[in-house]
């Protein structure tokens, strides 16, 4: 996940946490695909909606959507919204 969303937006700062201990018992658990969540600041969200930066993120993962993530939480900054 880490390198494909480094390859499409060259963030400054990227962080993944894996949440899935909180959804011990859940059906996305049980199915073993993950509950996530990440932080991306970079230049490419500029001018993008947050709606647009969270459809670049799921198309970044491509097929890793449907084969090994459940959840997946997402903050998408520009550098300058990052401080």
């Amino acid at each position: 996940m880490l390198e494909r969303l480094r390859q499409a937006f060259a963030p400054t700062h990227l962080a993944l946490r894996d949440d899935g201990h909180l959804h011990i018992g859940h059906a996305g658990a049980a199915s073993g695909h993950g509950h996530y969540a990440v932080e991306i600041v970079s230049a490419a969200f500029e001018g993008q909606s947050p709606i647009a930066r969270h459809r670049a993120v799921y198309a970044a993962l491509g097929e890793m959507m449907h084969t090994d993530i459940h959840a997946l939480s997402i903050r998408a900054r520009t550098p300058a919204e990052a401080g």
